[in-house]
């Protein structure tokens, strides 16, 4: 079409099945209506539930512009990941399902954001001749990054690890290093000064120090059960905490005493962030990309279960920003140490994990990434 056409994207999503594969999706589609620059929205998605957490609000932020959210078919009932073998059974299909929602919805552009949404997703917008981007948001390339990329206009890397290496066809033109894409509440570091009155306006003790505690979108049983055993001896010790459980696991919670608050999900992130003096996390990217953008110094203990251990690789990117817990090292000591980082021993550690975390991460990245969507749409870049 004439690149000078005044409207906006028509931009297909693929992602979800997990907060980290939707989010990054969320602050793209904000900031295009911040620009103006967004004409319809289609967003192909696994169906869990915990989709509809993260998504609430979408279709009223974008108001009366024509917005679809396709659902496939390629996880169990249950939720959860695949077998090798419902995969292959259901991949075709599916595929088939995307290819006729992409005909009859025609997208200027295709991103996928991750989970297993992207296979069918991309394979049909590669069969339409629709231009494709792709965000790889850990720090280790995907399978379906690896898979998918030569059939990709743009692949965007949130970390700088996971670009290939230097002389590989194409790499420097379709392969960016951009950062992960973030929201405007996300754009300025917090200050210090500023975190008592945030906790303030949480419902906390302005004067205590507070323990934020991520266990990601659908929680993390480690950390609960850790918090169950230690949240007594954490607010003893000095602390206010505020602990996401993760959807339907209030029960995994530790008791209900004053100074420890958990809830099944934080809907403000930044709000939290910016309240917080130390965060307890896992190693999901977008999670690690915010605490960096806010400055927030963090403790991360990865999952332990991924076969590519990407959660402690995209942890590694922030250098001396955040430190590297294991999970099954999670003990009485830690308490101590935990105590001892958010109190007045810990204020020059601190000090110096946020300087390292706000130079971690370029900053600009949402801005570079609409800007390459609308472009590889043939839209106007405004």
């Amino acid at each position: 079409m004439d690149m000078g056409e005044a409207r906006g994207l028509r931009l297909a999503l693929a992602g979800g099945g997990t907060g980290g594969h939707i989010v990054p999706g969320r602050h793209l589609v904000a900031a295009l209506l911040a620009r103006s620059a967004l004409a319809e929205l289609v967003w192909f998605t696994a169906g869990r539930p915990i989709e509809e957490r993260v998504l609430a609000g979408l279709a009223d932020e974008l108001g009366a512009l024509p917005f679809e959210r396709l659902a496939l078919a390629l996880e169990p009932p249950g939720g959860g990941a695949p077998s090798l073998l419902r995969l292959l059974r259901r991949s075709l299909p599916e595929t088939l399902a995307a290819r006729r929602a992409l005909r009859r919805l025609r997208p200027d552009v295709v991103l996928a954001l991750g989970g297993y949404t992207v296979l069918p997703v991309v394979l049909a917008a590669a069969w339409e001749r629709l231009p494709i981007a792709l965000l790889e948001i850990n720090a280790v390339a995907g399978r379906a990054t690896r898979t998918l990329a030569p059939v990709a206009d743009r692949i965007f890397h949130a970390w700088r690890a996971s670009l290939p290496a230097p002389g590989s066809s194409g790499a420097a033109q379709r392969h960016l290093h951009t950062g992960a894409p973030l929201g405007p509440a996300f754009q300025a570091p917090g200050e210090p000064a500023d975190r008592a009155a945030a906790r303030l306006a949480l419902g906390f003790d302005p004067a205590r120090a507070l323990l934020v505690v991520l266990g990601g979108s659908q929680g993390a049983l480690g950390l609960n059960r850790f918090l169950a055993r230690q949240a007594a001896a954490l607010v003893a010790g000095g602390l206010t905490v505020l602990h996401q459980v993760g959807p339907g696991r209030l029960a995994e919670a530790g008791p209900g005493i004053p100074g420890y608050r958990p809830v099944e999900y934080i809907d403000d992130v930044a709000g939290a962030l910016r309240a917080a003096t130390l965060v307890v996390c896992r190693g999901g990217a977008s999670t690690l990309a915010e605490v960096a953008a806010l400055g927030t110094p963090a403790i991360v203990v990865p999952y332990p279960h991924h076969a590519d251990h990407h959660q402690e690789r995209n942890a590694l990117e922030l250098g001396d920003g955040v430190l590297l817990q294991a999970e099954d090292g999670l003990d009485a000591t830690t308490v101590v140490e935990w105590l001892e980082l958010a109190g007045e021993a810990g204020r020059e550690r601190r000090a110096a994990m946020r300087n390292a975390l706000t130079q971690a991460l370029p900053r600009d990245a949402t801005e570079r990434i609409t800007s390459e969507l609308l472009a590889l749409g043939g839209i106007e870049n405004r």
